[in-house]
């Protein structure tokens, strides 16, 4: 397992990781950016080395490195996150110190859990996931690939999260609901009954406002 790191995406969720990387004592080359105003610049002291993700998944193949991606939006990280799968690069799964991790919880390949995150027993936690600051997952929770569990957010036992699926910031969910693939939930919303694939909900309690096409 290398103990090197590229990040791919500069921007404030980039600093967020590249934050617990360090913590955690990776050691972080620097960036990968698609955006060509980036180039030969630094962000939070560290040098974005790579314009565009052949250049990246280059720079890994270069310098022995992982990579993980930081980009928020859900569609784009799994792009991302299966170009560099598909090109054989190591995909690290960075975890900040400060978070708690039950010993029978479980972390796919890519995801990260920020600061301050709390995932309780037997959870099991996808590729590709966002675990953000502060979040919490209770026991027996259930996050699929590419989902995304933004800061604040909390879930009660034995809920599930389908893939790509989006929970604002400071969603609270209550125990044993079923939230579907691909769907939004606003932020500050309040949980209380199964969500379906591919929506937009928000509330207290959250109700479906309309369809993702």
């Amino acid at each position: 397992m290398s103990q090197t790191l590229l990040i791919y995406g500069s921007g404030g969720h980039g600093n967020v990781v590249a934050d617990a990387a360090l913590a955690a004592g990776w050691t972080v080359l620097g960036f990968g950016d698609n955006d060509p105003d980036r180039a030969n610049t630094e962000v939070i002291g560290l040098p974005v080395l790579a314009i565009g993700l052949p250049a990246a998944i280059a720079c890994c193949r270069n310098r022995n490195a992982a990579a993980v991606v930081a980009i928020g939006d859900n569609q784009a990280r799994q792009r991302v996150f299966e170009a560099f799968r598909d090109s054989d690069v190591e995909l690290a799964t960075v975890v900040h110190p400060t978070s708690v991790l039950a010993p029978s919880a479980t972390l796919g390949a890519g995801t990260v859990v920020a600061a301050g995150a709390v995932i309780n027993p037997v959870a099991r936690v996808g590729s590709n996931v966002i675990v953000n600051t502060g979040a919490t997952l209770d026991h027996d929770n259930t996050v699929a690939d590419h989902a995304h569990i933004a800061p604040g957010t909390h879930t009660g036992g034995t809920v599930s999260v389908g893939e790509g699926s989006l929970l604002g910031i400071g969603t609270s969910v209550r125990n044993n609901v079923d939230i579907g693939a691909w769907s939004i939930v606003g932020t500050g919303a309040v949980v209380v009954e199964d969500i379906p694939d591919r929506v937009v909900a928000f509330g207290n309690p959250a109700r479906v406002a309309w369809s993702i096409p």
